[in-house]
């Protein structure tokens, strides 16, 4: 889906009419702060001080809330709260987003506006406070909330039924007037978001998570249990052959499936490098969603401008965040997609080519694979090892710019806290130019706010920092090189040199292109004797920056040699160069290798590497003559090789 597509959605969306009914709720936020504690005369306990608070609508509110970001005609809301303050304040905020709030019913009695309060120390959300558990909504609300719903299936394109709240349907009458009409206005979209009560409504499109899907489909899944995306498409079927109304199932980082007459659809999941916030995506999905198909959009056309929405969502922490036309237009540029997601998390579903240790990740690829006149390889941990241990010097370089002068006192559970974030962020970031790692490095140092900011380095002070340490290791490995004391064999992956040597002996050009800075880049594979092997070029990081990428190479290759995409392979142990080889339709082989022992399958290496979009996974190049046989479709002595 393009970026003048999803403007013609945008565009679109404008002239829909939507109604939501639901459980409004409003989220409350208190940042506590411990430094304005103090002890109370009166009870003589310690206070708790609020630092700052807000407050958002939450439950369907928050289904308005991601309707009003993408500017439909009108928007309804159907459903009740109390007479209390927390009612008060959400019906102004809905008001707020331009939503028509005269069927949001007033309870008297027995009956308080949803609320949940979420206090947050030091960054973390603490356990929840609710509000509204015990309502008991009227019979008197329930028939005001019934000639809402058919006065709103009358004149809206669309209703959302959205119901998040154990007990909010408490009524049985209710539920069958409901269907009754559904029945009665059959050829209106009524999208069904239920988490209790997706079984007892009929003649409704359905969103669901992939849980839900197979409790529809007469499971009952353990709280733990993982439902892999082969099951859902299942399940999703048999739900939609069932109801014969379209059916979407979300799935996490694995991204939503759309289920119609057309069979199903499935858009993959986006790769995201931010701290990530689940909370409320579903309601972002399910409000993208309605109000495509509510213009005319497909279902699968639907699902991915859905997916494209929540990815935006789950990027903004500690509130229930809503994605914009301008956000979502953004984030559809080049996304980064998640692949084999299933298959990443379980080695145990590995399947081999036979007689090697290559995995077959795509088997779709054996069919691109016979015409490579083309390669591009990664450098550091697919041919050289010389820099191996990297993460051990940028690990610490970013302790100490995060902690600043509290590195050596902080106490040990946020020293934890601080390093586990550091590690994820160096794991998600490998294999891009260093420099956009230090970006990062500025942003969690902000973050975590233990730096002053006019102690903050910028990205080029603390890459100096880094690469200070890190070429002192380098250097030291080079000394010994140079004084043959070690050889190229000890600083290269095992067979990497010789399958080089093959893929040259077949007319392949041969590039290099690594995250490092261009003349270390090119120093050092001088150094190893194999600079003159990648007669392509040799390219690395460069001061400004923005001048080269590895998908800016890759790009430059395909359209400079006018190549099919099966002409190009792409050689890598990280996802950056995997990602770009497989968007750019090549053949991309993820190297899982073991770099301390320059051979063998690395485990750690093998999830980001599938996720990226590795069709072939290789430990190293020792079976080098089977994967140049395998490559170039040659008949080979597997018992020689």
């Amino acid at each position: 889906m393009n970026e003048n597509r999803i403007a013609t959605i945008l565009d679109k969306i404008k002239g829909v009419k939507i109604a939501v009914y639901g459980d409004f709720c409003l989220d409350s936020y208190w940042v506590m702060d411990k430094s304005g504690s103090e002890i109370s005369i009166e009870t003589g306990l310690w206070t708790e001080a609020v630092a700052t608070h807000y407050y958002t609508p939450g439950g369907a509110g928050n289904v308005v809330a991601n309707l009003s970001a993408l500017n439909p005609a009108e928007i309804r809301v159907i459903g009740a709260v109390g007479h209390d303050m927390q009612g008060r304040e959400l019906t102004a905020q809905l008001q707020q987003l331009r939503a028509d709030t005269s069927s949001l019913f007033i309870q008297e009695e027995n009956f308080t506006t949803y609320c949940y309060l979420k206090r947050i120390v030091e960054g973390k959300e603490q356990p929840r406070i609710d509000f509204g558990v015990f309502n008991q909504r009227s019979a008197e609300i329930d028939q005001k909330i019934l000639g809402a719903l058919e006065t709103a299936l009358q004149e809206c394109d669309a209703l959302i039924f959205n119901q998040q709240v154990t007990g909010s349907i408490n009524n049985e009458d209710f539920i069958t007037a409901a269907n009754a009409l559904f029945a009665k206005y059959n050829n209106k979209i009524v999208m069904l978001d239920s988490r209790h009560f997706n079984d007892r409504f009929s003649n409704t499109y359905l969103k669901a998570n992939d849980r839900e899907i197979a409790s529809l489909a007469g499971l009952q899944p353990g709280p733990d249990e993982h439902i892999p995306v082969s099951d859902v498409l299942h399940y999703g079927t048999q739900i939609f052959e069932r109801s014969q109304e379209p059916v979407f199932v979300t799935c996490g980082e694995r991204g939503i499936i759309a289920f119609d007459p057309n069979g199903y659809h499935e858009v993959l999941g986006l790769q995201l490098k931010n701290k990530l916030d689940t909370v409320g995506a579903g309601d972002t999905a399910i409000s993208a969603i309605t109000l495509c198909v509510a213009a005319g959009i497909a279902p699968d056309e639907a699902a991915q401008f859905g997916n494209f929405a929540a990815a935006v969502t789950v990027q903004k922490l500690f509130t229930t965040g809503t994605a914009s036309p301008e956000e979502i237009l953004h984030i559809s540029k080049d996304p980064d997609y998640i692949y084999n997601a299933d298959l990443a998390e379980n080695e145990r579903s590995a399947t081999y080519v036979p007689e090697t240790d290559f995995e077959l990740c795509a088997p779709g690829v054996l069919e691109q694979m016979g015409h490579i006149r083309y390669a591009v390889f990664d450098h550091d941990g697919t041919i050289s090892s010389l820099r191996q241990g990297w993460e051990e010097i940028m690990e610490p370089v970013m302790m100490k710019a995060i902690l600043g002068d509290h590195y050596d006192t902080i106490d040990a559970g946020t020293f934890q806290k601080v390093t586990g974030e550091v590690k994820q962020f160096i794991h998600k970031t490998t294999g891009i130019q260093t420099i956009y790692q230090m970006e990062g490095l500025v942003k969690l140092v902000r973050e975590f706010g233990y730096v002053p900011e006019n102690e903050i380095l910028d990205k080029f002070q603390y890459k100096e920092l880094y690469n200070n340490g890190l070429m002192e290791m380098v250097s030291k490995r080079m000394d010994k090189l140079v004084k043959g004391e070690l050889g190229t064999d000890d600083y290269t992956m095992k067979g990497a040199v010789a399958f080089l040597q093959e893929l040259k002996a077949r007319g392949v050009t041969l590039y290099l292109a690594s995250g490092t800075d261009a003349a270390d880049v090119k120093h050092e594979a001088e150094m190893l004797g194999y600079a003159h092997l990648f007669d392509g070029g040799i390219y690395g990081a460069l001061r400004d920056y923005t001048k080269f990428s590895k998908k800016m190479i890759i790009e430059k290759i395909i359209q400079e040699n006018g190549l099919q995409g099966n002409e190009l392979a792409v050689f890598g142990d990280g996802p950056d160069e995997i990602r770009e080889g497989r968007r750019a339709g090549g053949i991309a082989v993820g190297i899982t290798s073991n770099e301390v022992q320059r051979f063998g399958h690395n485990p750690a290496k093998r999830p980001r590497l599938v996720k990226a979009g590795a069709q072939l996974l290789i430990p190293d190049f020792s079976q080098y003559k089977k994967l140049i046989g395998l490559l170039f479709q040659e008949s080979v002595n597997y018992a020689e090789a």
